[in-house]
Order: C-alpha cells, then structure tokens, then sequence
C-alpha cells in the first residue's frame, strides 16, 4: 500500500510541475514572440509599437508602452504565479523523487556520500546557484551578455561534471535542471516582478519611473527564455538513459543544451533578420553527432558463461532503501571459446534474481506495487520481447537495477550483452 500511495503521490505532483511548467513556459514563449512581432514603424505617442493577431475566432489589438500609460488601469494581469507554482512543484517532486529514498534514486551506487549529504548537497545547490549567477549579473559581466553567458554554460556544466561524480545519472541532470529552474523563479521574484512593482508605483505616484529597472528585468526575463529547452530536454532526459546513463552524461547534457540555445536563438531572432538561420541545421547536426557517439559500444564477448550461480535472498533493507548488502560473490568464469553460445536459462536466472523482483506482476520489492513502465520479466517471452530495453539500461548504461540495490555483477551484465548479441534466443 505504501508504494502504492507514492506512485499516486508521484504522479499528481508530476501533473502539477507539467500543467504550471507549460502555463510559464508557455507565457515566455508568447511574450518573446510579441516582443519581436510589433509594428515599431511611426507608433502612437507614448508607444513602442503595436501587433493585431487573430486567434480563437476573435482579432485582438495589442500596444506595448515604452515605459507605461498615464494613468494605470483597473485591472492589470500579473504574470508570477506560474512561475512559483513551477518552482514549487519542481521541489516537491525532488523530494518525492529523490530525497525521500536518496541511497536509492539519489546516489550512484558506491557513491562516498550518504543520504543525508547528498540532500544538503542537492538543496544547498539550489541556493548556492541562485546567488552565484546573481552575483556575476549584477558584476560587469552584466554589461556583457555574451561573456556573462558563456561563463554561466560553463559553471553549470562544471556542476553536471561534480554532480556526475556522486549522484546518479537522472539525480544529476535533475540537480542541474532544479538549479536552473531556481534562477529562473529568482528572478521573477528578485527582478522582474520588483521592476514592475517599481514601475507600477511611480505612475500611481505620478513620478517619472527609473528606467533601468525594467531594461533589468527584460536582461533576465531573456535569461530565462534562452534557460527554457535546456531546461524542457532534462525534464524529460529520465527517459532516455543513453544520454544520463552515459559514463560522459556531462559532456552530453553541454552539447544538447548548445543545440538548444542555439535553436531558441533562431527563433528568438528570425522575425528581424535570417543571419542566424545556419544554428538550426547546426543544432540538427550536434543532435545527430550525439547520438552517434551515444551509441552502444560492442560488447566483448564473454568467454564462459559462470557454470552456476548461487543467488542468496537479499536482505528486505536492500529493496527499501536501508544499507546495501555485500554482492553475493560471483565464481569466476573459466575460459573457454569466444564464440560459446550462452544458455538462456543462465540468463534467466540472473534476470530473475536481478530484475524481476521489481519487473514482475507481482513485485517482490516493496518500493512497487506494479512493475514499473509495465515491463514484466515473468516469462522468457516478455524477457526476449524487452532485450533491447535491458541492452539499454543494464548492460550499455547500467542505470539499472536502480541504485544497483540487487547487486547485478558485471560478470551478469556481460552475460546478459554477449546472450543479446548472439540474438537473444530462448531455446
């Protein structure tokens, strides 16, 4: 029942980061484009420019101000709650995810932190990369945007390299994706909605507003545009294990988010002229590399499969997230002919021991109620059916068993590759 009521409190926190995350981006999003489509040509008085669009069966009339009206209206919508609520849903679900079980999700198997550091270290991140970047804004590096962002890419790349090192593939890119999702929450609270709170009030006080505050917050609201995929490619990089599982998922995550900014760039610039229209096939090009050089490396085949396993009952605290239990140890493997069939009944029984006490209709473990994405490893069917599947996440990425709590040995990872390899037979 309790892995039960984690999976529904798992999934409604998700739902609520998604619907909010979508709300915010989607704003961004709309404003950037507004922002390069106004007809800036002789504008009204006190204007900047103005846009006519249609949408939804209406036409509407948009006027951007250079600072603002005369007078204020009544109502004036406040765009801010979709971005906290984005922030504080990211947070809830790093504890729901990550902290509450962190030997588990958390940390990288053999990691030199326990569960405990690696939560400090997880949230004093947050923090620590909000006022880092807001230091070097607020430096003459502000007056450089160019500079300013190159050593911003570089420090959080410098982090997804530390985090590498001590979490989990997923646990880092998460980390790196909740740092940037902060600084961009930050400053929505610390800069932009204070230069609009600021610029509401002198009109109300019939003073002239600074303008350097707005100029301000639209240099950080373009901060968060260009933060956006980036940020939208590590929300969904939990499914694809070739880019986190991967021994250099640092270098990996720096060539997809240069791809990604460089695709924001175009589109941010497209309407005023198609000088940068070559970072489309180049970020097309930097995706096509990446997943060349992600692709699975062949494995060396294993000159014996071991002659019999013995597989020792695991310790319940190994399925729950307590201390992890020593490996069983494996007899070594005698040699013999490189091109040895391996019998499928070995890798049976490592699947079994290994995987299916998560993987199965009936999970063992008691940190599932069902098999997780509904793979089941039951039958030599449904194990043959998912060979590419566990290719992927056991032996190429090893991301799985999570947190290796069953011990898998790389003699059985082998095992599991060379049996794939020789076509994944059942007979």
């Amino acid at each position: 029942m309790e892995a039960h009521l984690l999976e529904w409190l798992n999934l409604s926190v998700r739902w609520v980061h998604m619907i909010t995350g979508v709300a915010w981006i989607g704003a961004s999003f709309y404003f950037v484009w507004l922002e390069n489509n106004l007809n800036r040509v002789n504008p009204k008085d006190g204007l900047s420019g103005d846009l006519w669009a249609i949408h939804g069966g209406g036409i509407y009339h948009l006027e951007k101000y250079k600072l603002a009206p005369p007078t204020m209206p009544d109502n004036l919508h406040w765009f801010k709650w979709e971005a906290y609520f984005t922030w504080m849903s990211g947070v809830a679900l790093l504890c729901v995810v990550f902290y509450l079980n962190p030997t588990l999700y958390l940390l990288a198997p053999g990691s030199s932190l326990s569960g405990t550091e690696g939560v400090l270290l997880g949230i004093g991140s947050l923090f620590a990369g909000w006022f880092i970047y807001s230091f070097l804004c607020d430096s003459a590096l502000g007056k450089r945007p160019a500079l300013l962002g190159l050593i911003l890419f570089v420090l959080l790349i410098a982090a997804a390299y530390g985090f590498s090192t001590v979490f989990s593939g997923r646990g880092a890119y998460l980390h790196v994706g909740a740092i940037i999702g902060t600084i961009m929450v930050g400053n929505v609270f610390r800069i932009i909605m204070p230069a609009q709170r600021a610029l509401v009030a002198a009109i109300a006080e019939q003073r002239t507003p600074d303008p350097a505050l707005p100029a301000k917050g639209l240099l950080r609201s373009r901060h968060n545009n260009y933060f956006t995929l980036p940020v939208l490619f590590i929300m969904i990089s939990n499914h694809f294990p070739s880019t986190y599982g991967s021994h250099y998922n640092w270098l990996i995550l720096a060539g997809i988010a240069v791809a990604a900014v460089l695709v924001r760039h175009y589109f941010n610039t497209r309407h005023n002229s198609q000088k940068y229209a070559w970072t489309l096939p180049v970020g097309a090009l930097a995706m096509i590399c990446l997943a060349y050089v992600t692709g699975p490396k062949p494995i060396a085949e294993v000159a014996k499969a071991p002659a019999a396993i013995e597989y020792q009952p695991l310790p319940e605290t190994a399925l729950g997230g307590g201390e992890k239990p020593v490996a069983p140890a494996a007899p070594a493997a005698a040699p013999a002919p490189a091109q040895a069939t391996v019998d499928f009944d070995k890798v049976h029984g490592v699947i079994q021991a290994r995987c299916a006490v998560c993987h199965s209709a009936k999970p063992t473990s008691p940190l599932f109620s069902t098999a997780p994405a509904g793979v089941m490893f039951d039958t030599p069917t449904q194990i043959q059916q998912q060979a590419a599947r566990i290719q992927a996440q056991a032996v190429a990425s090893q991301i799985m068993p999570l947190g290796n709590i069953t011990q898998m040995t790389q003699q059985e990872r082998d095992l599991i590759g060379t049996w794939i390899n020789q076509g994944a037979s059942t007979h």
